[in-house]
């Protein structure tokens, strides 16, 4: 149930902001944030003082390559709470990750924090078509992830009912689906994905559902993947950008011109960096997200860096918007193999799969080395249609993909035919590599 292309904004006055005015606020903003952390965070003061810069340095947002980058490592070398510039007793949330090594990460919310992060997520669920008439099924994790409750919180905000169903039991997630008449569906895109086969599979139609649209973040997704999925489901699927050190989602959004998505730039300011040399990049041009906060006041985060590679991109968009908008993530600067001198990032060899059409949406990048080289296998799960016992026709789709896979990323690798359902499906963040060359096998 497709919605004509009509484009809602939440708070026009922040979103369609002339474009010297917003750079004069967050000048103002950026200013304020410095001497915030400078005052309150002695590890960011330290730093600061190392590089030679005073808060009354920055005069302004072409000020901010004097100040010095913050690092993931950061939060954890100071954690629990060295990073926050606001009394614990001013805090009202904690949230933060699980960490896949060494200490978690996480983030303080002030009262004040978690109503900007609120309207953040307002703004992205009324840009997807979001009103107070709508029934939103949130399957994101709840909990210390910011998915679900900050979802959660940006549907309330709109007046709209909240199906708070959380991650998992897929089936009951459909039935619930259904039978209340959900309309947009808030979860990761992998997880859309593996809920939009299983409704098929169920035999259930998409006009049997109310969907009309779903904002899908947490994972790097491909363009090939939104395809996939609006085939599906037959609704808009949109793009929502968050991190938990910045705001969680909401920190940017799609419209429905569904190119690019809007930065909140009266809350956060970004900037594109060479990720080994650390100098700005101008528009366009691929490179590091970095991400400064302008109004969090618990834990601001000053040129954060965020290891995810997109572009920037100025300019007023149809929708009448004329935030900066950044593009799709291609992929992360720690999330990156480098096999045989060659950048691989697993959303290049999605784009690839999702044109083939006797792959599914299942895949997994295994890296091994053999004798001093790296080997690259690339296992691809077919649909269920595809006949496994025909290896005439296996071997000729094998190869056909190898083709592809070198024309794209000009790296050869095995390509393994696996049956349907042979991949471990996620409900959260899915996993796309085993990189065996760390794990001394």
């Amino acid at each position: 149930m497709r919605q004509k292309k009509i484009h809602y904004i939440y708070n026009d006055a922040m979103e369609c902001m002339d474009f010297d005015e917003r750079k004069k606020l967050q000048g103002e903003r950026l200013r304020a944030t410095v001497e915030l952390e400078y005052n309150n965070v002695p590890a960011y003061r330290k730093r600061m003082d190392e590089a030679g810069v005073k808060p009354e340095d920055i005069n302004g947002i072409e000020d901010i390559v004097k100040l010095p980058f913050t690092q993931k490592t950061d939060l954890r070398d100071n954690f629990p709470y060295g990073l926050f510039a606001a009394d614990l007793k001013d805090i009202v949330r904690i949230q933060g990750s699980s960490g896949t090594t060494g200490k978690p990460i996480v983030s303080g919310y002030t009262e004040n924090d978690i109503k900007v992060w609120t309207e953040m997520v307002a703004r992205a669920l009324t840009a997807a078509g979001g009103t107070k008439d709508d029934i939103i099924q949130i399957a994101y994790g709840y909990g210390l992830f910011t998915g679900g409750l900050g979802a959660h919180q940006g549907a309330t905000e709109i007046g709209a009912t909240v199906i708070p169903m959380s991650s998992g039991n897929t089936q009951r997630q459909i039935i619930m689906m259904k039978e209340l008449g959900a309309t947009m569906l808030c979860c990761t895109p992998s997880y859309a994905t593996y809920l939009a086969e299983t409704i098929h599979e169920m035999g259930i139609k998409p006009e049997e559902l109310k969907l009309k649209s779903g904002c899908f973040g947490a994972e790097p997704w491909t363009e090939e993947m939104r395809q996939h999925l609006e085939d599906l489901l037959d609704f808009d699927a949109l793009d929502i950008y968050g991190l938990t050190e910045i705001g969680g989602p909401g920190v940017a959004f799609e419209c429905m011109e569904k190119h690019g998505m809007h930065i909140n730039e009266d809350h956060v300011l970004a900037e594109i960096i060479d990720p080994v040399t650390e100098e700005p990049l101008p528009d366009d041009t691929p490179g590091e997200l970095v991400f400064t906060t302008l109004t969090k006041t618990g834990a601001p985060m000053i040129r954060y860096r965020t290891h995810d590679i997109c572009t920037l991109h100025h300019g007023t968009c149809a929708c009448g918007r004329t935030t900066v908008k950044m593009s799709r993530i291609t992929g992360r600067t720690d999330d990156m193999l480098v096999v045989r001198g060659v950048n691989v990032f697993p959303s290049q060899i999605e784009a690839v799969l999702m044109g083939v059409k006797e792959a599914s949406a299942h895949y997994m990048l295994v890296v091994d080395r053999v004798n001093s080289q790296d080997k690259l296998t690339v296992q691809v799960e077919l649909k269920d249609d595809v006949d496994i016992n025909d290896a005439d026709k296996l071997e000729k789709l094998a190869a056909y993909i190898k083709t592809q896979i070198k024309q794209t990323l000009l790296i050869s690798a095995k390509v393994e035919l696996l049956p349907p359902k042979s991949i471990a499906r996620s409900e959260g963040k899915a996993k796309r590599i085993t990189d065996n060359r760390n794990t001394g096998f």
